[in-house]
């Protein structure tokens, strides 16, 4: 699904380098790769304020904390997400309220929301997936006009543009109130363990963040807010120094990939290809298609047999989660998050994937739908 190991091997000098002079500098924390980082990304997506962390779960908690979110608070997102953009919501003693994605970009539904706003509606978290920004010019009007804050969940989209009606350009998670990204090694912009991000142009917003993230300290061993500890490692920031650099690089030639997928897949009536929205580029950290009829399993075992590799996001809605039944909603509650989970298949999706490859995967994709 990834190849981390054919990346490595291409920016593998650079990296090699990058860490030595953490092991150098035995500057494990906090050293001078993390501020460099900061500052290049920040640059890189035309924000204020960047806040490393210590994974992309942490970044979406402490927006949260930051925000002065309280037990009872609704927040609304997408019941199709990783579990990660949910648990947070949980652990804080949030009400947690789920609705429905759109069907064929697979990102929240604006007309969803509208629909399960309320006057306790706190903050809506919109999950840029898959690598294309939802719909975020309608939810900035909806939660302005209510005064509701946004939490982007940029984690598969860092690099993805929003584009809006007047012709402007801003990076995904820099539009809402708060950004929030992940660097997990698979992501688009990934390290060599965990790490993650918060972004703001609101500067007492970003000291607060930074304070939580670090024990609630501004100054050292005086605590100011009730915090937590996490750090983006100094040697994780040296990996992404180097990464970053080629981050548009390596998205422009997942988008070429996604491009001969469509072509190839096209003539297929079992296959619904991934839409991609007029107001968001699209940067593929999955290339997710529908198949039709029921037969999703049956074609991820096919490839299996002839060693191809496929992944499912999501299996299961996280609403019928047995973490999560004490919310109270029927299993048929969400019937566009139900087709999906039975529907959706990934394929392999990376910067360096080879036309050989490329050709076998598609080949016996059309083969197996020539057998039904």
């Amino acid at each position: 699904m990834v190849d981390l190991k054919a990346q490595y091997e291409k920016l593998g000098s650079e990296i090699d380098a990058a860490i030595k002079n953490v092991l150098n500098s035995t500057a494990f924390i906090k050293g001078p790769e993390v501020g460099l980082f900061e500052k290049e990304l920040q640059k890189y997506l035309g924000v204020n304020y960047v806040i490393p962390c210590g994974n992309g779960t942490d970044a979406l908690q402490i927006s949260m904390m930051a925000l002065g979110l309280k037990p009872g608070d609704e927040v609304i997102t997408t019941n199709f997400t990783f579990i990660a953009t949910v648990e947070v919501v949980a652990l804080l003693g949030l009400k947690l309220v789920l609705v429905d994605p759109d069907p064929f970009t697979y990102n929240i539904s604006l007309e969803e929301i509208k629909k399960a706003i309320s006057p306790r509606t706190r903050a809506i978290v919109p999950v840029h997936l898959f690598g294309q920004c939802a719909d975020m010019e309608g939810i900035m009007k909806i939660t302005g006009e209510h005064g509701i804050y946004v939490i982007e969940d940029t984690a598969q989209a860092t690099g993805a543009e929003y584009i809006f009606s007047d012709g402007n350009r801003k990076k995904a998670g820099t539009i809402g109130t708060i950004g929030t990204t992940s660097f997990f090694p698979s992501k688009n912009l990934g390290c060599y363990g965990d790490g993650g991000a918060l972004f703001t142009n609101d500067e007492m917003l970003a000291k607060k963040m930074r304070s939580i993230a670090n024990h609630g300290m501004k100054i050292k061993y005086h605590h100011d807010d009730i915090g937590v500890n996490s750090r983006l490692d100094t040697i994780q920031a040296a990996v992404l120094n180097v990464k970053l650099k080629y981050l548009d690089r390596f998205n422009s030639a997942r988008k070429a990939v996604a491009d001969f997928y469509d072509e190839a897949l096209a003539g297929c009536n079992s296959i619904i290809l991934p839409e991609r929205s007029g107001f968001s580029s699209h940067i593929f950290h999955q290339y997710t298609i529908r198949i039709k009829n029921g037969l999703r399993d049956e074609l991820k075992k096919y490839l299996e047999s002839v060693k191809i590799p496929s992944m499912i996001y999501y299996p299961e809605p996280l609403h019928v989660q047995n973490a999560f039944r004490y919310l109270g909603y029927a299993d048929n509650d969400f019937p566009v998050t139900s087709m999906l989970c039975n529907e959706v298949l990934s394929l392999p999706m990376h910067p360096d994937m080879e036309q050989e490859q490329l050709d076998y995967i598609t080949l016996n994709i059309l083969k197996f739908f020539e057998k039904q």
